[in-house]
């Protein structure tokens, strides 16, 4: 073979193989759950009204419409004990997460269990929202 066309032979196949390995890659990110990790801070004494919620039917509307639970948590630190809780729930991708948040939003019961929950004032002043992607040797995919 031509010692010329050789080095170009090497790079133009090194190249190809880049880019296959990168699609590859595209389309295994494109088809692992997106986590979604939310922290709400409440008005001063209104975590128990936030945690009546949620133990009261807000988990289940989010069940109904597509959203998988992974964990509710307060945190152990005494102050923000008092007025956050952090939870994370999973979707199959960022398309189905708004496509479920848009539904949940839209629903007559989540509609009236917000309606009820602010009878005694707002309950939530802040929302702080990540979406994770898992890393490669994380157990949960």
């Amino acid at each position: 073979m031509n010692r010329k066309i050789l080095p170009i032979l090497m790079i133009t196949c090194a190249f190809a193989m880049g880019m296959s390995f990168q699609h590859q890659q595209d389309i295994y990110a494109q088809s692992q759950k997106v986590y979604e990790l939310r922290t709400y801070t409440t008005a001063e004494g209104r975590l128990p009204p936030l945690l009546d919620r949620f133990g009261g039917g807000e988990i289940d509307l989010f069940h109904k419409h597509g959203m998988t639970s992974v964990g509710y948590w307060i945190p152990d630190d005494e102050d923000l004990s008092q007025n956050t809780l952090v939870y994370m729930v999973a979707h199959e991708d960022r398309d189905a997460a708004a496509e479920s948040w848009a539904n949940f939003s839209a629903d007559p019961v989540w509609t009236e269990m917000w309606n009820t929950s602010l009878e005694d004032g707002p309950i939530v002043t802040g929302v702080e929202i990540q979406f994770l992607d898992p890393a490669e040797f994380s157990p949960l995919q």
